[in-house]
């Protein structure tokens, strides 16, 4: 359970301060599927940077699955993030030189696994987005459409509850993003929560809701 309450967050930009969230009011169920929404500049970005614990707010209050986030320190964020939450960014973000395989068992390394284990987790998750036989395979022997595969296995492997996706179909062509959502489809329906950040509104028809925001305020939801 995902809930923000009157969140706020500002910068500081020389001599300007931004207000990119605007006393946010947002509650997110477990295993819902939403898109969030807005154009550029809208604080999209910055709320799922909330959502996700990689940014304190300046006021309010998060709870998430019944932790207060709002105040944690950097060590207690990332405690939160490799143990709740799965990230799937645009650009992969996967390493040159590593087969899937390494690249989905390292989040694990983290967590504290042993060898053996974070590879077995690693095969399992590359499994279940249909790479099994390309695992050992580096990213520039994957297409991008399977470099965004070994992503979302990556985030998987942790075996969070939720999956947060920054324009993951941003840098793939129609039917790869297609593959795309038809495994968050997938496990959304195995009750994990999805959160997509887009400005593609084909994607966000296929969430359950779309949040929809502008200069930093919640207009629809």
């Amino acid at each position: 359970m995902i809930e923000l309450k009157s969140i706020t967050k500002e910068y500081q930009m020389g001599t300007q301060i931004v207000h990119a969230l605007r006393g946010v009011d947002l509650s997110i169920d477990d295993g819902e599927f939403v898109a969030i929404m807005g154009p550029s500049g809208s604080g999209k970005s910055t709320l799922m940077n909330v959502i996700g614990c990689l940014d304190l707010p300046s006021s309010g209050s998060y709870h998430l699955n019944g932790l207060d986030v709002s105040d944690m320190s950097d060590d207690e964020q990332a405690q939160v993030r490799n143990k709740h939450i799965g990230f799937v960014f645009q650009q992969f973000n996967l390493l040159p030189r590593t087969s899937a395989r390494k690249q989905v068992a390292l989040p694990l390394m983290y967590a504290g696994l042993g060898r053996r284990e974070r590879l077995d987790r690693a095969a399992a998750a590359l499994q279940a987005v249909g790479l099994g036989e390309r695992m050992d395979h580096r990213p520039d022997e994957l297409s991008g459409g399977q470099q965004q595969r070994v992503a979302i296995a990556r985030a998987l492997a942790t075996e969070p509850s939720i999956i947060l996706a920054d324009e993951p179909t941003g840098a793939l062509d129609t039917h790869s993003g297609e593959e795309i959502l038809r495994i968050f489809d997938t496990l959304n329906a195995q009750g994990i929560t999805i959160i997509v950040v887009t400005h593609d509104s084909s994607v966000a028809q296929r969430a359950r809701r779309t949040i929809w925001i502008r200069d930093g305020v919640i207009q629809r939801q």
